[in-house]
């Protein structure tokens, strides 16, 4: 239990293994126990174990998935790395994550960076096997553009699956892509009720001079003022 404790540990805060090594379990042993228990196929085990006992008492929503792909770093290389797109060509991994219509995370596959999203597509979605029979009839597969392709779409229909895609070169957010239309309202204020609202102050313009020109003066209009005044009497005079 010492063992598996330091485990959960570098997991929840993702510190190094030298960072919660101490008396009692060295970094050698977490690894060494780590990859034993890897290859015994422990952490499957208990990965299905807590997805299932999850779905039990919360429900997973499995009718709506989510597919999508980060890049990380990976400076030490190993077999999946690859050169990345997004850094100068340097080593690095692609993450091929599924998560259900909660955010809950169903699978992963890794890969090279330099993978394209959408040939990820198809391993990722097959990580739905680990539930057997037990899946919804009807399942929307969530993307957002790097998968609007036509292998995207004739995979989704040989999976019998309904796809919503966002169109490439068209700017979407979260809320839109899943659908959620009532975020909408905080993205689209009514201003008439907060008039001038993005200026605050209003500040006058102030000539810069070199320090051999200081003494130098510009006539000032009369309409401007050289100090900061507020645009209502109500205005805080401190931040808080």
């Amino acid at each position: 239990m010492i063992v598996f404790d330091k485990l959960v540990q570098v997991l929840v805060l993702g510190a190094a293994y030298e960072r919660i090594a101490d008396a009692s379990c060295s970094a050698t042993t977490m690894r060494r126990r780590r990859d034993e228990w890897i290859d015994a196929g422990v952490f499957r085990t208990l990965e299905q174990a807590c997805l299932d006992s999850y779905d039990k008492m919360i429900g997973l929503d499995l009718a709506n998935l989510v597919v999508d792909g980060c890049i990380v770093k990976a400076p030490c290389g190993g077999e999946a790395a690859g050169r990345s797109p997004v850094d100068r060509g340097k080593q690095g991994t692609k993450r091929s994550l599924l998560v259900d219509g909660n955010g809950i995370p169903l699978g992963r596959v890794t890969a090279a960076a330099n993978r394209n999203d959408s040939l990820l597509l198809a391993p990722t979605l097959e990580k739905l096997s680990r539930f057997g029979f037990h899946l919804p009839e009807n399942i929307t597969v969530h993307l957002n553009a790097g998968y609007d392709n036509g292998k995207t779409r004739d995979l989704l229909a040989a999976l019998g699956c309904e796809g919503i895609i966002s169109n490439k070169g068209r700017t979407t957010t979260s809320w839109e892509t899943m659908g959620y239309r009532e975020n909408q309202l905080l993205a689209q204020p009514r201003l008439p009720q907060t008039p001038h609202l993005h200026r605050a102050t209003r500040t006058s313009h102030r000539r810069v001079h070199s320090p051999r020109q200081r003494h130098h003066h510009h006539p000032t209009p009369a309409h401007r003022s050289m100090v900061t005044l507020p645009l209502w009497d109500t205005k805080p005079t401190r931040q808080p």
